[in-house]
């Protein structure tokens, strides 16, 4: 990959402060380009910045530092009118933060399932604030880090919190369909990808071993540089472009998910 197509680039990491966020980080950081990490706190985010720091060959004028838990969508507010008026041009946003559902059901204060929300609502709230910067000038794309798992899942649209019969693997599975979904919406380019099964905390869910976080960002920074074409919607499985679940080329369904997490985040009155 050339670090002429990313030097002049800069891109916000959800999730940068570990696994393959943390990653995929560094490796747009070596390329040369303005990384802005995320953290769930601001010392976690500046920790993560510091060891970049210390072990890869990086600028250290080139990365920036925010906090937002998304478990509290105000704080999802907050990062994003701080980027918007820090960077009022954004080429890529990066959604990896992510986290296992866990084992009891459990709602945030916003009331919304805690996966469904850090997973996909609070992605899909950050991206509609970012899209004035993202779409500030032609290019600007964002890439939705899913799983494979999506595959797995159904939208419970009646009751997308799960507390009639909650499972956490579905309630997982739920939130990377929703995310992969929402890559076909057609407000900014956007496009999912599965990195792989990576060696990451996620990986219970999956199995017993997997690649390396690095191996797995790499896929990642691919879809990040301009010199690589996309198209909006389209779905990746590590480096080959492959058909998502169906739900994903719906455009009924893209629509109808679009009016759930507007309500589930405060976007509209109802």
């Amino acid at each position: 990959m050339s670090e002429s197509h990313l030097s002049a680039r800069t891109v916000l990491v959800t999730g940068a402060t570990s696994g393959i966020g943390h990653e995929t980080a560094r490796q747009l950081a070596e390329r040369g380009a303005t990384v802005l990490l995320h953290g769930r706190t601001h010392e976690e985010a500046r920790a993560a910045a510091d060891r970049l720091i210390a072990t890869a060959d990086v600028d250290a004028a080139r990365l920036h530092t925010y906090g937002a838990d998304f478990a509290h969508l105000d704080e999802v507010g907050t990062l994003a009118d701080t980027i918007v008026r820090a960077h009022p041009h954004l080429d890529v946003l990066v959604n990896k933060a992510g986290m296992a559902a866990p084992e009891r059901h459990t709602l945030t204060a916003d009331g919304n399932e805690i996966a469904f929300q850090v997973n996909f609502l609070a992605h899909y709230l950050l991206t509609c604030l970012l899209e004035p910067a993202l779409t500030s000038e032609p290019g600007g794309r964002v890439v939705n880090v899913s799983s494979s798992l999506h595959r797995t899942a159904s939208i419970q649209w009646s009751d997308p919190h799960r507390t009639r019969r909650y499972s956490r693997l579905a309630a997982y599975a739920q939130s990377q369909l929703a995310l992969t979904v929402f890559a076909a919406d057609p407000r900014v380019t956007a496009v999912s990808v599965h990195p792989g099964v990576c060696g990451t905390a996620l990986l219970p869910l999956y199995a017993n071993e997997g690649v390396t976080p690095a191996e797995g960002a790499s896929h990642v920074v691919r879809l990040c540089d301009p010199a690589f074409e996309v198209v909006n919607g389209a779905y990746y499985d590590r480096a080959e472009r492959v058909a998502p679940a169906v739900a994903a080329t719906e455009d009924r369904t893209v629509k109808r998910l679009s009016r759930l997490a507007d309500l589930l985040v405060g976007r509209t009155a109802a």
